[in-house]
């Protein structure tokens, strides 16, 4: 019984070591078993939180297995054996003290549950061979989402050069011709400060031509481009495609934030994070629009059809973000048109995402 009472207090104080280290009093919690025995927890509110991650169910069956064989040695302190389970990243320094690291409890914390932040605490307790150990525990990989939109511009590319330069009638104006997205992005960590952020959107391309009077109209042999000879008042001309995509971007965020960083969020001022990656997408619908006043009365035409445009969209995607603002540019590797029906022209976009 007295060795039995010896063990109790010894794994008392090593559970109380961290309430005790505190500057403040620590709340007591005394818990009877059998008419003899009893188990004393002095708590300290600031380590509430930190409790959570032991697995007292393992730390108790050790220690009844010690009282059963009679064994009068301690139980580690601090108990870095009894943490839960949880992915771990271990190194070693040479100093005579054990550091150990784990997440805070989200809930609450004051800060967003978006943040990766740490708490630390230092035993005085020596690890083997006198070397420092340093125990990072994670809840897992983490997947986040949001819901994010692309604001821009687009153009095309002939033989890497703008069609302007040769005065075509697909010549489009820079402003005036806007690319929307909406994404639906998942934001997965991979690695400490390495995610891939992969999901599925819609997207617009508006490509607003130059000369107002540019009609479009396709026949058996391919897509015509002409000059509109009626006699109206044009302000209008355009071709606008809409896809359904999927993206993977791999990203570096040196923040290391696991949601992706937003318009107006303040807690990313110090973020700078840079990523590339492929896109795929799929033609949903696509028509001319013209608009023109005619006897003082403004009118619109749309005119609903593929006019040979590809209808698969492929490419790439670099997305640059610092602080709260990013920054996105598409390339379509692939041609609008499909090969032999249209011009060898090449879209692209850029603008900003919020």
């Amino acid at each position: 019984m007295r060795k039995r009472m010896i063990v109790l207090l010894m794994f008392v104080v090593g559970m109380g070591q961290l309430a005790f280290a505190q500057s403040t009093p620590a709340d007591t919690v005394v818990i009877k078993i059998g008419e003899s025995s009893k188990v004393i927890f002095a708590i300290h509110k600031n380590d509430l939180q930190t409790i959570k991650y032991y697995d007292f169910q393992a730390l108790m069956n050790d220690m009844i297995t010690k009282l059963e064989n009679n064994d009068g040695t301690n139980v580690s302190t601090p108990p870095s054996n009894y943490l839960k389970d949880q992915d771990r990243v271990v190194s070693t320094d040479k100093q005579d003290e054990v550091t150990y690291e784990w997440p805070k409890d989200t809930e609450s914390d004051e800060r967003d549950d978006d943040d990766d932040e740490w708490i630390t605490y230092e035993g005085n307790n020596s690890s083997r061979n006198g070397e420092r150990q340093v125990i990072r525990t994670y809840r897992g990989k983490r997947t986040t989402h949001s819901l994010n939109f692309d604001i821009g511009t687009n153009n095309l590319l002939k033989d890497g050069k703008f069609p302007d330069s040769g005065n075509d009638l697909y010549t489009v104006k820079p402003f005036g011709s806007w690319y929307v997205g909406i994404n639906s992005i998942q934001r997965t960590r991979l690695a400490n400060k390495f995610f891939l952020e992969w999901g599925v959107g819609v997207s617009w391309y508006n490509f607003k031509f130059e000369n107002q009077q540019t009609i479009m109209s396709k026949d058996n042999v391919g897509v015509n481009f002409a000059i509109d000879t009626r006699d109206l008042d044009f302000k209008k001309s355009k071709l606008t495609a809409s896809y359904i995509n999927a993206s993977f971007v791999p990203v570096i965020d040196f923040g290391g934030n696991r949601r992706k960083p937003m318009v107006f969020d303040s807690r990313n001022a110090n973020s700078f994070r840079i990523g590339v990656g492929p896109y795929v997408g799929y033609r949903i619908d696509s028509y001319t629009k013209q608009v023109f006043e005619e006897s003082g009365d403004k009118k619109r035409n749309r005119n609903h059809d593929s006019f040979y445009l590809d209808n698969i969209r492929y490419g790439g995607r670099l997305q640059i973000g610092f602080q709260d603002v990013d920054l996105f540019f598409n390339y379509d590797m692939n041609e609008l048109f499909t090969s032999g029906k249209g011009p060898a022209l090449n879209a692209f976009s850029f603008g900003v995402t919020f």
